[in-house]
């Protein structure tokens, strides 16, 4: 009773919140914009704002992982391979042609999603553990190329003196705040582009397959196809960041993208909640800000993600900011989830009628 009781307590917090947000919707947004634009001149320190750029990198990954786990329903446990992949052929094509990060990012991009659809061709007829396990062996093929490929990965050594980002002759850095920027800009993209696949049809026909796949099949929908889709627009994504986080650090080894990188970018929707965009902003500024914040756990910081997410399930299973709407889809205008809610309950007490 007493565990139920916090249950009740935490969902009455989080709707709370949700509810002042819809009250108050514009004038949140605008605060929030004047925020986001101001923060560089906010803090100050070259030091918070590399860790706030990474929080912006770990929420791309985040929402292009949530589209594939959180919309779609399928379990992956190796994104990490396509952040790797965006970042060494964003790095390898810099250094060996010159070209500006401006178009080896987008070409990165282009080439994960090539690597998502040769993934997913041959495997996404899977489901469950079986792709959960699948997609694992991908992301250790991929750290084992980058491992052994020597001539052209650099082995362990991995490869550093990345290009900058430069734009009309100045280079992008912390220091100027052009990084920052940046990263706002290609976050700004993948949020846009991402809400707008989930409400449209192929949102749906993503939910549909998540909440049933057999019945998603019987009701015409092609869940191979969108099942393949979602993996690429998710590696997509998940290779852009690569390319800037390559970019921004100026090294990359093979260490950077093990399982461990999967796990946390999996934490972090979980732990903002499945289903949900704006969770994938507060579970990545939780556990990417959390190493700096308790320096003396670092070392037990991935012990302290578990405890974390198993507390997250026990009295929040949806995550934080899972589960605040109760439809599938978009509602037409002037109608409310608690009129849909009236009506069912009105036809289950008519059902209830008939049976009597």
């Amino acid at each position: 009773m007493r565990e139920k009781m916090e249950k009740v307590r935490l969902s009455g917090l989080m709707d709370k919140i949700t509810a002042f947000y819809s009250r108050y919707r514009l004038l949140s947004n605008i605060a929030l914009a004047l925020i986001v634009i101001l923060l560089p001149f906010i803090v100050g320190s070259q030091y918070v704002m590399r860790i706030v750029i990474m929080i912006g990198v770990y929420a791309i990954l985040a929402q292009s992982l949530g589209l594939i786990t959180g919309y779609a329903g399928q379990t992956s446990l190796g994104h990490a391979a396509f952040y790797a992949i965006g970042a060494y052929t964003s790095a390898i094509i810099s250094i060996q042609t010159g070209l500006s990060f401006f178009i080896t990012a987008p070409v990165a991009a282009v080439f994960a999603a090539l690597m998502g659809l040769a993934l997913g061709l041959p495997t996404l007829r899977l489901s469950g553990t079986y792709l959960a396990i699948t997609t694992l062996g991908f992301s250790e093929f991929v750290r084992m190329v980058l491992l052994n490929w020597e001539p052209v990965t650099n082995g362990p050594l991995g490869i550093s003196r990345i290009p900058r980002p430069n734009l009309f002759g100045v280079d992008l850095i912390v220091g100027n705040n052009g990084l920052y920027y940046l990263m706002l800009v290609f976050l700004v993209i993948t949020t846009v582009v991402i809400y707008n696949i989930v409400n449209s049809k192929v949102g749906r026909a993503l939910m549909s397959i998540r909440d049933d796949e057999l019945a998603a099949t019987m009701m015409g929908v092609k869940t191979t196809y969108y099942k393949v889709l979602v993996f690429v627009i998710g590696a997509f994504f998940a290779g852009l960041a690569g390319a800037f986080y390559a970019h921004m650090i100026r090294f990359i080894d093979p260490n950077t993208f093990t399982f461990d990188t999967s796990i946390l970018i999996l934490s972090i929707v979980i732990l903002g909640g499945m289903g949900t965009i704006k969770g994938m902003f507060v579970g990545s500024a939780l556990l990417i800000s959390f190493p700096e914040v308790m320096r003396f756990l670092q070392e037990y910081r991935f012990v302290v993600y578990g405890i974390v997410l198993v507390l997250t399930m026990r009295f929040r299973p949806q995550g934080i900011l899972g589960g605040q709407k109760k439809t599938p889809y978009r509602l037409p205008k002037g109608v409310t989830e608690e009129a849909i809610e009236n009506k069912e309950q009105r036809m289950k007490e008519m059902k209830a009628g008939w049976h009597i």
